[in-house]
């Protein structure tokens, strides 16, 4: 246990610095078998789902490198995730950039094989709609709630006259699947124009609980925390954190921008808030990086990153009778 214990731990910026070395996420191992983790992080490098602004295909890879910037343990909670946990890059999904219908039966036949070997899975991606097969592998069993953080619900039915998939459904479709509770589901940030009154009906309707973003302002960032807790309760929980939740001016790399968003702080904030929760997977999406060459969007993707991947570990921990 203390050799594994040794090999999954990244690679220290004052042993070897941040710019050398392979270009792994969090500067981890890169293995193929799930089976010798307690957490796999996976990269699913697709956009096939964007209505819009495409790129975010390059998510994973930008994210890699600016992960080396994390380090090991958390400076407020003081978490120590690669002591609690086995955690490896588990690469990245072999996606079909031209053909939607077989890349979403790729990612989930992918992720089955992590949650057939028990690992929990921490993703970048990535569009909006890579949620919607991972959740189809780990989901299937019991339905989750969701944390989900974003300025669009995600929960609209159809594009272009007809097409039921596109980073714009997965949560819709999701719900119809029985894979997500929508009444254990809180949605935190929305905001931005819509296509008619009645597009936010299906998330209102099925109870998910949205907090636009105008009322995250009015009640506070620990108030949010507060009822995002109430909603979850004491069941399996997923965490998607799309960027664009943010204000623009944190995350200019995505695909569909709206100001008014909340800041980096504030969702580092948010995060940390979700300590305790049973935590079974986790995604961060919308990372694209060819419309912000800075890479602070990446950065910022890298750094939620290791916010979710702290009170995951900590969840793994206790499922596994680790303290």
């Amino acid at each position: 246990m203390a050799d594994d214990q040794h090999r999954f731990r990244p690679i220290r910026g004052d042993v070897l610095p941040r710019f050398a070395g392979p270009a792994t996420f969090m500067r981890l191992p890169l293995i193929d078998d799930p089976s010798l983790v307690d957490i796999a992080i996976v990269g699913v490098p697709w956009d096939g789902g964007t209505t819009n602004r495409a790129g975010a295909r390059h998510g994973p890879r930008e994210i890699r490198n600016q992960s080396t910037l994390m380090r090991l343990v958390h400076h407020v909670t003081r978490t120590k995730p690669y002591d609690l946990c086995k955690v490896a890059d588990l690469g990245d999904v072999g996606v079909n950039p031209i053909d939607l219908v077989d890349t979403l039966e790729r990612v989930e036949t992918f992720y089955k094989r992590i949650h057939a070997a028990g690992a929990t899975p921490l993703s970048a991606g990535g569009d909006h709609l890579i949620t919607l097969p991972i959740m189809r592998a780990i989901c299937r069993d019991q339905p989750v709630g969701m944390v989900h953080f974003d300025a669009h619900s995600d929960t609209w039915d159809r594009y272009f006259g007809g097409h039921k998939y596109t980073h714009g459904t997965p949560f819709r479709r999701a719900v119809e699947e029985g894979l997500l509770d929508p009444k254990r589901t809180v949605q935190i940030g929305i905001r931005g124009s819509l296509y008619g009154e009645r597009d936010m009906d299906f998330a209102e309707q099925t109870g998910m609980r949205v907090i636009y973003i105008e009322e995250f302002y009015k009640i506070g960032v620990d108030a949010v925390i507060a009822e995002a807790r109430r909603v979850i309760g004491d069941g399996p929980v997923y965490i998607s954190f799309d960027v664009d939740g943010l204000d623009p001016v944190y995350a200019p790399g995505t695909g569909t921008p709206e100001i008014g968003g909340f800041t980096t702080f504030e969702a580092q904030h948010m995060l940390r808030g979700l300590r305790g929760l049973d935590i079974v997977g986790a995604d961060v999406v919308e990372v694209s990086p060819p419309f912000d060459m800075s890479g602070n969007t990446a950065l910022v993707g890298a750094t939620m990153m290791f916010e979710i991947l702290c009170p995951m570990a900590e969840a793994v921990a206790r499922r596994k009778g680790r303290g």
